[in-house]
């Protein structure tokens, strides 16, 4: 498990499938950030793809340039590559991410970074209805409410400000709250999309995607 290449000039990284999370946060030079906040989820980079994304107040999957994965069926497939437009041919990656591995395993993955010169994690006793702020990451465990945003320094201070609460110093490992995986259902953490519960299942496949699974 390991970040595989990292290019700071392009902005993006390789990593495995299995590689922590926080293992590639670790790699960053200051001031590039990958598309999660951090903290530790259970599966890695490919659990996170595998869920699409968490926390996150933008598309996730366009954050995802490249995959090579393992189908159901044993074939190793490639899709996407380096660079923001580099589909052709059908794109495999955007059904792919938040499959929740009904597509196969990732063995790569490609990531986009995004650059900020400020970054701030805070933390209150709140709830996420009725948040009008938007910072890129954004979830709720129990009672407190987390956000992570990066960006300009008078942006970054301006939120929190607005927002309030202890700021944090260091990172979360959610892995001892699911020791049975991650999954859709009534759980210990939720986001903007989803409640996330110990061994939860996958949401159910729709008729097309069925099918889109028995071709690969």
């Amino acid at each position: 498990m390991a970040v595989l290449e990292l290019c700071a000039d392009d902005q993006y990284l390789v990593a495995s499938g299995d590689t922590p999370l926080l293992e590639v946060w670790d790699s960053l030079p200051q001031g590039l950030y990958p598309p999660f906040p951090p903290v530790e989820l259970p599966g890695g980079v490919g659990g996170l793809l595998a869920r699409g994304g968490f926390g996150q107040n933008f598309f996730f999957a366009a954050e995802v340039l490249g995959l090579e994965f393992r189908t159901p069926k044993g074939r190793v497939l490639r899709a996407g590559g380096k660079v923001v437009k580099n589909v052709q041919g059908y794109d495999l990656v955007r059904p792919f991410v938040g499959s929740f591995g009904t597509l196969g395993e990732v063995l790569r993955a490609t990531l986009r970074l995004r650059p900020g010169r400020e970054r701030v994690f805070v933390r209150k006793t709140g709830r996420l209805e009725g948040l009008r702020l938007e910072p890129r990451f954004v979830w709720q465990e129990g009672e407190t409410l987390y956000a992570f945003t990066f960006g300009h320094p008078k942006e970054v201070a301006a939120f929190e400000q607005a927002f309030g609460g202890e700021r944090l110093g260091g990172s979360l490992d959610y892995r001892p709250l699911f020791p049975g995986g991650m999954g859709v259902g009534e759980g210990p953490v939720r986001d903007l999309r989803m409640s996330w519960a110990d061994g939860g299942k996958p949401p159910p496949m729709p008729k097309t995607f069925e099918a889109l699974v028995e071709a690969l």
